[in-house]
């Protein structure tokens, strides 16, 4: 039996994509399953939903009041706010990292687009 050392080089393929604001090594086909949490846009979605509770309660009467008391601009506060009127099955994908690949905070608070699947109003009988 042979006493000497031997060694063992192991070889792992790694690129760095951004994920959340920050950059993460991502390993092809292993870290493919592991889920994609944006802890920049699931923190946004907790403190639209704090926010919209601190309004809701009368803690705060105004979006302006409520901006002043965070130190944070209250057109800001305004379009983190609407990450509240997202569907309930999408804040979930968030909250879980199944958000689809491309949905950031940013793009999210710069406009959400609005799609209407049938008219608000329809024409009454007469």
């Amino acid at each position: 039996m042979s006493e000497s050392p031997q060694t063992l080089t192991v070889v792992i393929p790694l690129s760095v994509k951004p994920r959340g604001g920050r950059k993460a090594m991502v390993t092809p086909g292993v870290l493919a399953l592991e889920r994609r949490q944006d802890i920049t846009l699931i923190k946004a979605v907790a403190r639209a939903f704090r926010w919209r509770r601190m309004l809701e309660s009368g803690r705060f009467a105004t979006i302006n009041e409520l901006a002043a008391s965070e130190n944070i601009n209250s057109s800001y506060v305004s379009r983190v706010l609407r990450l509240t009127l997202l569907a309930p099955d999408i804040v979930e994908a968030i909250l879980d990292g199944r958000q689809p690949e491309g949905m950031t905070l940013h793009g999210m608070i710069r406009g959400m687009p609005v799609r209407w699947t049938e008219p608000m109003h329809r024409p009454q009988a007469g």
